[in-house]
């Protein structure tokens, strides 16, 4: 890794006798008078980000005179690809990018991602990205996430939530539960009336998703240090991943979870439950803003898994800037905007959760709900990061592993030791592990 950055740090040096670098520090030539900026990210256009941002877009063309080159691109485009992307001429200015170590933090190691140090100073970012917030936007020279410089911004939170349909809860008498116990009550009600509780969609995040919110059940603060900062042994065959592996073959055993899920995709899971297939579906809060626009008429609610005392969660992805952009400056004035009280206040009352809008101007009562929990989950130091973070494959690694899991083809032993298998693989490669 270290071999890696003194590489692309000559190769920088370089840089630096061909032109003046941006104030971000960045060393790659800057554009005069650029008259257009690219950017990239990939959120849907009804969702709260989507909808702040194109906002952000119109803003910054009107202040700037500058025009935006607007490209979407699929989650999996940019987690697949981004390293190849970055080290291309067709690198957009700034761009929408997954947080955490195995992504950020690995091409900020790299060289790939302009220090943001300067521009946290002018525009004073760091006021409004803070505390556990500020974690995923700073990386060391190791590409580990919560110390050293800053590589991106997020303007927003997330945590994973349980939403219900409750008019489907009313059709069969069932109260939306609380605990555990209620929960799993709930579910057996629903496959006793012949409906499937759980939308799924395990070839891609939501069953992670809920694996590791199992996992956080039981974890100590001990065994998360261990896994997310490499900070001691992760104990895989412990209590915390036994649980939530045991209980995650428990729940499709008993039909809470279907088999027919395992080609399933986010989206399918989302739009199965938008269309009322499910009762119950366990994701991010960045899908609230299309449920209020796709679910008008449906009566939906949601909270915090049941007896949780971490939530799957983090900031928001993060803006970052290419170190091969040719329009630094422009593309932190973008994500200045995308901070503004404006673009803020929009996606609060979108059904976001911004981290620097006015309380007194979001008006819709359940999104003031929204901000609420997770103002909450902030205030308890709450944050559980995500599972996939600790290395550069785990993310398809784990989603293999929990297919052959709900499939039938691997048992839960077999599963905790593919995970650990992996897992150590993905650490020692990145050359990570404290000694």
């Amino acid at each position: 890794m270290k071999a890696t950055r003194k590489f692309v740090a000559a190769a920088l040096a370089v840089a630096t006798m061909i032109g003046m670098a941006g104030c971000g520090g960045g060393e790659t030539a800057q554009e005069e008078n650029p008259t257009s900026i690219k950017i990239w990210h990939y959120e849907e256009d009804n969702g709260a980000q989507g909808k702040a941002w194109a906002k952000a877009m119109e803003i910054f063309e009107k202040e700037t005179g500058v025009k935006v080159e607007f490209e979407k691109k699929s989650f999996e485009q940019i987690r697949q690809n981004a390293s190849q992307i970055l080290n291309s001429d067709e690198a957009p200015d700034v761009m929408e990018y997954n947080k955490g170590n195995a992504t950020a933090g690995l091409l900020a190691s790299q060289g790939l991602l302009s220090n943001l140090n300067d521009y946290v100073s002018k525009y004073n970012w760091d006021k409004k990205v803070s505390g556990s917030l500020a974690d995923t936007g700073k990386y060391n020279e190791q590409g580990i996430m919560g110390s050293g410089d800053w590589y991106g911004i997020t303007n927003y939170g997330e945590d994973i939530v349980m939403y219900y349909n409750k008019d489907m809860f009313d059709k069969y008498g069932i109260e939306i539960p609380t605990t555990m116990d209620e929960l799993e009550d709930a579910m057996q009600k629903f496959v006793d009336a012949g409906v499937t509780p759980l939308s799924e969609g395990v070839a891609e995040y939501p069953l992670q998703h809920l694996w590791w919110q199992l996992v956080l059940q039981k974890a100590s603060d001990k065994f998360l240090k261990a896994y997310e900062m490499y900070d001691g042994d992760v104990d895989w065959q412990g209590e915390a991943t036994t649980y939530a592996t045991k209980t995650i073959k428990d729940w499709v055993d008993k039909g809470y979870i279907s088999k027919d899920s395992t080609g399933l995709k986010a989206e399918d899971a989302g739009q199965n439950f938008i269309k009322g297939s499910y009762p119950m579906f366990f994701s991010g809060t960045w899908w609230f803003g299309r449920f209020q626009s796709d679910m008008a008429d449906t009566n939906w609610t949601f909270s915090l898994f049941p007896e949780s005392k971490k939530v799957v969660g983090s900031s928001g992805n993060i803006w970052v800037i290419p170190e091969n952009s040719k329009r630094k400056d422009l593309a932190a004035k973008f994500i200045d905007i995308t901070l503004s009280e404006e673009v803020q206040n929009l996606m609060g009352n979108s059904g976001g959760l911004p981290i620097a809008a006015d309380p007194d101007k979001i008006t819709d009562e359940k999104t003031k709900e929204l901000i609420t929990s997770f103002n909450g989950v902030l205030k308890d130091n709450a944050l559980g990061f995500y599972p996939d973070w600790p290395t550069s494959t785990f993310y398809d690694e784990l989603n293999s592993s929990l297919q052959e899991l709900v499939n039938g083809t691997s048992d839960v032993k077999t599963v905790l030791g593919q995970m650990e298998d992996n897992y150590n693989k993905g650490v020692e490669a990145a050359g990570v592990k404290q000694q």
